[in-house]
């Protein structure tokens, strides 16, 4: 990752370093990088973009360009637009990134977290002798993993809730 240091830049030159930016942090994350890009494409433009100006933009292909479009709408990340009097459809991201951690975590959540808690509860259902140290080992092992796993979903949980919740919601607000 290219690190930026300080000095004066034109608005373009900081608008497409920040795409950069962000899609090699959504790549490193797991998320494909020009999904990445064009989300952040979407958090950075003033009004909604139609496919045409995210191809433009990012040098991409119609169908690529769709296809990162629809992940982001199912992610619940960016939303369609309609413009009275235009044929084209326009896409505009959340811009609360408070609301987008949260989005993104409930997604994580869903897609890696509970498949990997509902497969770590099968493998200790081993149909051998639970005294064989070689299987109390790996039960062992699986119900640690299963035990961190269990509190990163717990934190993930409290992270999407922090603001229904008086004392948490008040420090977010302070963060705001």
């Amino acid at each position: 990752m290219k690190v930026l240091y300080l000095c004066f830049m034109k608005l373009a030159e900081a608008k497409e370093q920040f795409t950069q930016l962000w899609g090699a942090l959504g790549s490193s994350w797991g998320i494909n990088r020009t999904m990445a890009q064009v989300h952040a494409l979407l958090l950075i433009s003033p009004e909604a973009l139609c496919t045409e100006d995210i191809m433009e933009q990012l040098s991409v292909s119609r169908g690529n360009a769709n296809m990162n479009l629809r992940e982001l709408m199912t992610w619940n990340l960016v939303q369609k637009e309609i413009k009275a009097g235009d044929r084209k459809e326009y896409f505009k991201a959340e811009k609360d990134i408070w609301e987008v951690a949260k989005r993104i975590s409930k997604e994580r959540k869903r897609r890696e977290i509970q498949p990997l808690i509902a497969s770590l509860n099968v493998l200790t259902d081993i149909d051998e002798d639970k005294r064989n140290t070689e299987v109390k080992d790996f039960v062992e092992m699986v119900n640690n993993i299963h035990s961190v796993v269990t509190k990163m979903d717990s934190a993930v949980d409290t992270l999407i809730k922090a603001e229904e919740h008086k004392f948490f919601g008040a420090v977010m607000k302070l963060l705001k």
